[in-house]
């Protein structure tokens, strides 16, 4: 008897898959770095059993309809809009993620991207490698203070909170809004639970942790930019679907707020001659929330595990659809 198929549109660790290939034939996309063409994943979705993607493969309803034999999809994210999950609900198929496994890595990346936009830390950098520091001067460089300052969290789930925890170290206020109150951050870190209003218009840095909802597409417009702080921070290391960017750019080079921080772009890779990569006060990183070598592969081992659990007919560890299940 056939084993079942599976397609690895990206090379992940060997390691991870050692479980999975005793159970399924493992055709894995041999490119490291470029993402697997739509007609070859649409060739291979025809066979397979499970698809084990990334946030870069846009698994819709033209695949789905080509899937035949599709009962589950792993994607090695948390997030999980690349995927039509009501169709492939409809179609009895399991989405799953990997979340909590990430959330500590993404949070110690989203506070440094928020230290180095404030402290201007790219900047000083690229400035010595530059020739430009020839004497020191009372202002050179200077940023603003972290510490003793308020922070205001959007999206206080599990990296919302692992970013608050960070907060309380530097002993700054922590504001949140979230579409319910979480309570064990309200009682452990002293967070404070506000309307989306009151945070951005109190916060010195606002840091978008938001999942990419119907509700939070396109949500940091002008008009939210405007309504900040001239000296607030804007950190983004959700999605860049919910920051129009060309109001973010309008807002930065108007003064309107003092900075940028993103880890994320509505279309990605972003190319050299993006008009943010041209501000002097955005930090801009490539992706790269949960980007530790320990985190990705507990990511990857958790992705091939949800497949192999699918397959046998167990439950996965982490299931967007559950209610599939039933």
């Amino acid at each position: 008897m056939s084993k079942p198929f599976v397609f690895v549109t990206r090379q992940v660790p060997e390691v991870s898959l050692t479980a999975l290939k005793e159970m399924a034939e493992v055709e894995v996309w041999p490119e490291k770095e470029t993402p697997v063409p739509r007609e070859i994943l649409l060739k291979k979705a025809e066979k397979a059993v499970g698809l084990y993607t990334m946030l870069t493969d846009s698994i819709d309803e033209e695949l789905l309809n080509r899937a035949a034999n599709l009962k589950v999809i792993a994607n090695l994210a948390v997030g999980f809009d690349n995927i039509d999950v009501d169709m492939a609900s409809e179609k009895g198929i399991a989405v799953c993620n990997t979340p909590e496994v990430l959330s500590d890595t993404t949070a110690d990346l989203t506070f440094a991207l928020l230290m180095a936009t404030s402290r201007r830390i790219v900047e000083a950098a690229q400035y010595i490698k530059e020739g430009k520091w020839n004497n020191w001067a009372p202002l050179l460089l200077a940023g603003t203070d972290i510490h003793h300052k308020t922070i205001g969290i959007l999206g206080m789930g599990r990296i919302g909170s692992a970013v608050a925890k960070r907060a309380t170290g530097f002993e700054m206020e922590i504001l949140y809004h979230n579409r319910s109150h979480n309570e064990k951050a309200e009682k452990e870190l002293g967070a404070t639970f506000v309307s989306f209003d009151e945070l951005i218009e109190r916060s010195d840095y606002v840091v978008c942790l938001a999942p990419m909802t119907d509700d939070t597409k396109d949500l940091f417009t002008y008009d939210v930019f405007e309504k900040m702080k001239r000296s607030a921070i804007f950190i983004n290391a959700s999605r860049g679907g919910i920051v129009v960017e060309e109001d973010l750019i309008k807002a930065l080079k108007e003064e309107k707020i003092a900075g940028a921080g993103l880890d994320v772009f509505r279309q990605e890779p972003i190319t050299t001659d993006h008009p943010l990569l041209s501000l002097s006060n955005v930090v801009a990183l490539p992706h790269i929330g949960s980007a530790s070598i320990e985190t990705r592969l507990a990511m990857a081992a958790l992705a091939s595990r949800n497949i192999v659990n699918v397959i046998k007919g167990d439950r996965p560890e982490a299931i967007v659809n559950g209610d599939i299940l039933k």
